[in-house]
């Protein structure tokens, strides 16, 4: 019988496994840019857990291992940022990254300050531009140019614009 890939709320012990996973799957992004000192690549353990203790991080599993990883946090204007997703490189192309992006966008909209999701990706990178379009996101500005980002929102389930 195989293992199937659970999702749940990270543990503040997973800290370390979601930080090597990063790690390992933001090398590409490094490399296609000529460029090892991006965030994701020199962000500390503890720098990490503060991150951690400051928003919502939800961890896939493939039985203890940790396989894939999200994180977001709501600000003060209602917007739930939603970043660093991302999913081992032997994990990819199975939905894993579509149902994270599910669960944490279903963890925000429970939350009633939250009026918008944001978050960003590469524009070169057509595979995690699909994911989102497909989700009903929209480009709204372009972010670091030097790293090729592009910022995408989409409005929050229940969220109502009234017009006159």
């Amino acid at each position: 019988m195989g293992m199937s890939v659970t999702i749940s709320a990270a543990r503040a012990q997973d800290a370390e496994n979601i930080l090597k996973l990063q790690y390992l799957c933001y090398q590409g992004e490094a490399e296609r840019h000529g460029d090892y000192t991006i965030e994701p690549l020199t962000q500390t353990l503890d720098e990490l857990r503060a991150d951690l203790d400051g928003g919502h991080c939800l961890v896939a599993r493939l039985g203890d291992e940790v396989v894939a990883s999200v994180r977001g946090r709501i600000d003060a204007s209602g917007t739930a940022t939603i970043g660093k997703l991302m999913v081992h490189p032997r994990m990819r192309h199975h939905g894993l990254g579509g149902r994270l992006l599910d669960a944490i966008e279903t963890h925000f909209a429970q939350d009633p300050a939250a009026r918008r999701f944001q978050l960003s990706a590469g524009g070169r990178k057509d595979g995690d531009t699909r994911l989102y379009r497909s989700r009903g996101y929209a480009p709204v500005v372009s972010g670091d140019t030097r790293l090729d980002l592009v910022t995408l929102e989409k409005e929050a389930a229940g969220t109502f614009v009234a017009s006159a």
